[in-house]
This record gives structure tokens, C-alpha cells and sequence, in this order.
């Protein structure tokens, strides 16, 4: 007669016997739980990099067109063409009230695949918040400042090259008599910030435009003077010009008057919104595809169980007939059920994560910002109701081994 109710030698004696079947069960549902926690935080790292890589941008200006390649282009330096600004529109800007500065951003040209962006020198500084964490900002023409990630020293010398990327061999070999006369010397190095402008370098916007034989903004080609005031009839259009309004009042008074026939304003908040809403739609799927999926799972690893807690049904049988009670004999199959699943799910967060850390490092270094992976609550709330109801299925396995008489266990053994 069994005096004792420990269920657990007898749980821990048929997992060890069975131990393929344990693997096996623990693998699926880990699979199955990793999948929805990818989904779910990939998404989340992806709002929260996306959001932080477009703090330095208030409000943006750009020809008419798509708002969203005007963004993308210029807050996450994608290789777009887009259509160029007026000239007289940057001398608007920066004269209008309320605003701080406003930086044009101006493409084209790379080193070594690192964009070079001509601003001014209030937006390589962001007003003076943002101080180099060696030498300085650029003060003249010829001096550029490179971004945590760009590997050049200070002092260091380079010639730009046209395009957005780094040109083939055969194209570097027989070079660009444009560029190659102009030379840029290393003044400061930006601290992380964990974007894509980590990778940009900034000169003078004037040297840009110089490059590329336009007007650069000022009386003379050779003017020493860089960043406004502009000579009117002097500048050349730009691609985007980024405005840091005084105020949040500012910031929507200007949006308000430079939304012209000839340009657009907007806010990247506005923009990256509305591709949120649209990668909702997306992780809404997902999620669902992810759910259906450990339903799917777990029901086939529920049935693989239950047929193999039928085929021990002498194992059970013995038991009874030495004195285990039903309620015994239940708990033993029901524990082993839920520590399958309980395994499989804690398996399958330590997979989800390190998964989701592996993929979004790599999209890190294709989109150019990086991305944390944070577990939040709806990650737990997906274990917990996976737990929630493997340990009310799980009641249909030990319900038939409960059920099933003595004598019918042993003789059909």
C-alpha cells in the first residue's frame, strides 16, 4: 500500500526513461514560443530605434513629393534622388522667427561607403548640445567632423568620392578630378548616437556645393565664409532642410507656413507614425500567425503525449493495483504535462531573445540604428496564457489514465 502522496519520483523516473520524447516536446514548444517572442519584440526594438534615430529632426522641409522618401532620405540617410529645395527657400528658414537654426542637408558624395552630409555648423553641434567628444566642430572651409563610427582620426586627410557608395575598383582607379582636388581635414569626432548618423561625416555645406559646381551661398567661390547669412543670389537648391524651432508654438506656425506649392513641411514624428500604424497591421498578422502556431503545437505535442501515456497504461495500471489512488495516478500524468510545456516555454523565451538579438544586430547594421531588445509584458502575457491553458489541457490525458479501470490496464498490457 502506497502511504506516501509524492507524486514526483514517479514523474522524474518516466522522464528519464523516455528521454527522446522529453526533447522532443520541449523543442517544439520551445520553437513554437520563440517564433511569438521574436515577432513581438522585433517590432517593439524596431518603433523604439526608429523613434530615437529621428530625435534631432523637429521639422523638415522638402520639395513636393513623397513625405515618406523625404524622410527616409534624409533622417536615415537611404539612397533616394530626391527633388531639390529653392535656394531662396533656405534663406527664408533661416531668417524666418522662432526658428534656431535651419541646417540644409545636402547628399551625393561618400568615403569609403560613409555618406558625406554638407550641413552647417549648428547642426553638427545640434545648437551646441551636442560637443564633440574630441577636437571640435568645423569652423572653416576644408574641415569635416565624422561620427562615432567612421574610422578616421583627428588630422587625418581624405578626398570625397561621388555617390552614395563606395565606388567599384575599376571606377576608384581612374578617379574624379573634381573631387580628388578637394581635400578634407578631421577636426572632431561626434559621440554615439546610436543611429545611422553614427556612420555620416559632415563638412561645410559650401564645399559640397563647390564639388558638385554649384553656387556655394556666398559673394565669390572661394568666400571663406561658411553657413548663413546667404547671399541670395549665391545659393543653390538643397535636398531637405532641417529647422529646430524655439518653441512647440514655433514649430507648428512654421509648418504651417512653409506647407507652399513649393514645399513641403512636415513633422518625421507624423511620418514614422503612420508606418507604424502600417507594421501594426504586419505584427498583428504575425502575432496571430505566431499564436495559431503554438495552439498547433501544443495540440500535437498534447496528442503525442496522450499516445504515450496510453501505451504505459500497465505502468499505470501496477500502480493502482499497489495501492496509488485515482487522484495519485492523475497528478502524475497532469505534472508531467505542464513541466513538458513549463520547460518548452522557458527554453523558448531564452531562444525568442537571443534570436531577436541576432536578427536585429544584423538589421541594425543595414538600417544604420540600433535597436534594443526589451521583453515587455505582452512577451509574458503570451507564456503565461500558453501555461494557463496547457495546464487545462493537460487535464484530458490524466482524465482518460484516471478513468481507465485496473483490470482493463493490465490485461491489455
Amino acid at each position: 500500500m502506497m502511504q506516501s502522496f509524492n507524486p514526483f519520483p514517479i514523474v522524474g523516473a518516466d522522464l528519464r526513461r523516455n528521454r527522446l520524447l522529453v526533447w522532443v516536446t520541449v523543442l517544439l514548444v520551445a520553437i513554437s514560443v520563440a517564433t511569438g517572442i521574436a515577432v513581438i519584440s522585433q517590432e517593439r526594438a524596431l518603433r523604439q530605434g526608429s523613434a530615437r534615430a529621428a530625435d534631432d529632426f523637429d521639422l523638415l522641409l522638402g520639395a513636393p513629393g513623397s513625405n515618406t522618401q523625404l524622410v527616409l532620405t534624409t533622417v536615415y540617410l537611404r539612397p533616394q534622388a530626391i527633388p531639390l529645395l529653392g535656394g531662396d527657400l533656405l534663406a527664408k528658414a533661416s531668417t524666418a522667427p522662432g526658428v534656431k537654426y535651419a541646417a540644409p542637408i545636402a547628399f551625393g558624395d561618400n568615403w569609403q561607403g560613409h555618406s558625406i552630409v554638407g550641413t552647417i555648423a549648428d547642426f553638427a553641434s545640434r545648437a551646441g548640445t551636442l560637443l564633440p567628444t574630441q577636437g571640435r566642430s568645423f569652423q572653416r572651409r576644408g574641415e569635416a567632423v565624422v561620427g562615432a563610427s567612421v574610422a578616421l582620426a583627428i588630422g587625418a586627410t581624405f578626398s570625397p568620392a561621388h555617390g552614395r557608395h563606395r565606388p567599384a575598383d575599376d571606377e576608384a582607379a581612374l578617379g574624379d578630378p573634381a573631387h580628388d582636388a578637394v581635400r578634407y581635414t578631421v577636426v572632431g569626432r561626434l559621440p554615439p548616437r546610436q543611429n545611422i548618423w553614427d556612420t555620416a561625416i559632415l563638412v561645410p555645406i559650401e564645399d559640397v556645393w563647390q564639388v558638385h559646381g554649384l553656387p556655394v551661398g556666398h559673394e565669390g567661390s572661394g568666400a571663406p565664409q561658411i553657413g548663413p547669412p546667404w547671399d541670395l543670389s549665391q545659393l543653390s537648391g538643397v535636398p531637405a532642410i532641417a529647422i529646430k524651432p524655439d518653441s512647440v508654438a514655433s514649430a507648428y506656425r512654421l509648418r504651417a507656413l512653409f506647407r507652399t506649392p513649393r514645399s513641403v513641411a512636415v513633422f518625421p514624428a507624423e511620418v514614422l507614425n503612420d508606418l507604424y500604424l502600417t507594421l501594426g497591421n504586419v505584427r498583428d498578422l504575425m502575432s496571430l500567425l505566431a499564436i495559431t502556431t503554438q495552439v498547433l503545437v501544443v495540440a500535437a505535442v498534447l496528442m503525442a503525449l496522450l499516445v504515450g501515456f496510453l501505451a504505459r497504461q500497465r505502468q499505470f495500471a501496477v500502480l493502482r493495483a499497489i495501492g496509488a489512488s485515482r487522484r495519485y495516478v492523475f497528478c502524475v500524468v497532469w505534472i508531467e504535462v505542464v513541466l513538458l510545456i513549463t520547460a518548452g516555454a522557458a527554453l523558448g523565451v531564452l531562444f525568442g531573445w537571443g534570436a531577436s538579438n541576432l536578427l536585429l544586430h544584423w538589421m541594425a547594421s543595414q538600417l544604420g540604428f540600433s535597436m534594443p531588445v526589451r521583453l515587455g509584458a505582452t512577451e509574458g502575457l503570451l507564456v503565461v496564457a500558453l501555461l494557463v491553458t496547457a495546464a487545462v489541457v493537460a487535464i484530458l490525458p490524466a482524465w482518460l489514465v484516471f478513468r481507465r479501470p485496473i483490470a482493463e490496464g493490465l490485461v491489455s498490457a
